[in-house]
């Protein structure tokens, strides 16, 4: 043990005199959470603030009909009448020279003074933003559709309480942490265990082939120690070196949240009672595990490159692996089961969000738990494999 806490300390040591693995382990994760989500809250709310105070440009092809309707229309201070053909309509609002449209059809008073439905055609572009003005617009019609059931009833001298023969009342039962967990829980997971993976690989690069490279592995394999030990001084500082990431990451997120001026109080309430120690321990237990596999899949990779550039080029791709599980556990519906929780990565991420959002099942973790010590075995078992074969090490 004396020997792997020596080997440890090295390599640590050197690790943190590099100003590329500080960077990467420590200063990028912990203000990238605070910026994206500045960022994103700011733009947010300026763009939904930009689409509540746009004055909106619409056509009213009203062919003789609906005078009140057009009247509301010209009531509104928020909203200018352009006038269009009904041949030009659509195309005006894919080009964003309309930001919509209402057509009447020709029998429209008619068939409302009938009491029969009277047809329009609402043409709007929804692709983000145009939803609020979507909303915005229809406010209108059914102001309007209020007024004409009013006429209606009074005509006929009813209530309007007949046309409700049930009156339902929803109760969500789901608790908050459900809904948040099942809306952006997904996201938090995502990040973790990329920040793992990116602080475990520059690490895992520069005590693989960083060593060869600079002829320092040789010098380090003549010591009177087992090379085995070696290995495990070495695999410890990678794991420690992503566990450090994520765990900055985390008190990243954490300030970012409770700092933020730009989210509302409850929200702000809402995600701190989520995210608390209880959460965050078993995330971090989960990330343990996932961090050895990990750091037995990069070493062996490292070690079996002639140089850093080299393994850099072949760690590259293995981001892909990484990214894409982790971000199908961010697909709506998908939910941890048996099958899932072999799967490595998508594990983590489907049981972070389970575990925010209240849901996950003891048997479902206890697999995952299971699943992700088996892969951190076998990938240690694969680094001490490559590590002890010396073709691997004098490979040149």
């Amino acid at each position: 043990m004396r020997a792997i806490a020596t080997v440890f300390k090295k390599e640590m040591i050197d690790t943190l005199r590099d100003r590329r693995a500080i960077m990467l382990m420590i200063v990028l994760p912990l203000i990238l959470f605070p910026t994206i989500l500045k960022v994103m809250v700011s733009v947010g709310n300026r763009q939904a603030h930009q689409a509540q105070e746009k004055i909106l440009r619409v056509a009213c092809i009203d062919q003789g009909n609906a005078a009140r309707f057009v009247e509301m229309l010209k009531e509104r201070t928020d909203v200018e009448l352009v006038h269009a053909s009904r041949e030009e309509v659509a195309s005006l609002i894919r080009t964003d020279s309309l930001d919509g449209a209402f057509l009447f059809a020709s029998n429209f008073d008619d068939n409302v003074a009938d009491m029969k439905p009277g047809r329009i055609d609402f043409y709007y572009k929804s692709s983000g933003d145009e939803e609020i003005i979507e909303s915005r617009l229809r406010k209108t019609v059914d102001d309007y559709q209020k007024e004409l059931l009013d006429q209606r009833f009074k005509r006929l001298e009813l209530d309007q309480s007949i046309i409700e023969p049930v009156k339902l009342e929803s109760h969500n039962v789901a608790s908050i942490e459900e809904r948040v967990g099942n809306r952006v829980g997904g996201m938090i997971p995502y990040m973790f265990i990329l920040f793992c993976f990116i602080g475990a690989m520059y690490p895992a690069i520069d005590l693989g082939a960083g060593e060869k490279e600079r002829g320092t592995l040789e010098t380090l394999l003549t010591a009177p120690v087992n090379r085995f030990h070696i290995l495990l001084g070495k695999f410890g500082v990678v794991v420690a070196s992503g566990l450090l990431s994520a765990a900055v990451s985390m008190t990243g997120l954490f300030f970012a949240i409770k700092h933020s001026r730009e989210l509302p109080p409850q929200f702000l309430d809402m995600i701190l009672r989520i995210l608390g120690w209880d959460t965050i321990t078993l995330l971090l237990s989960l990330l343990l595990p996932l961090t050895i596999f990990f750091a037995g899949v990069l070493l062996s990779v490292s070690l079996t490159a002639r140089s850093f550039k080299e393994a850099q080029s072949m760690i590259s791709p293995m981001n892909i692996a990484v990214i894409v599980p982790a971000a199908i556990g961010l697909t709506p519906g998908i939910v941890l089961n048996h099958k899932l929780a072999l799967v490595p990565v998508l594990n983590v991420s489907l049981a972070t969000k389970a575990i925010i959002a209240g849901t996950v099942q003891p048997t479902d973790l206890a697999i995952v738990y299971l699943s992700l010590i088996v892969f951190a075995v076998l990938s240690l078992a694969g680094a001490a494999w490559w590590f002890g074969r010396e073709s691997t090490i004098f490979r040149s």
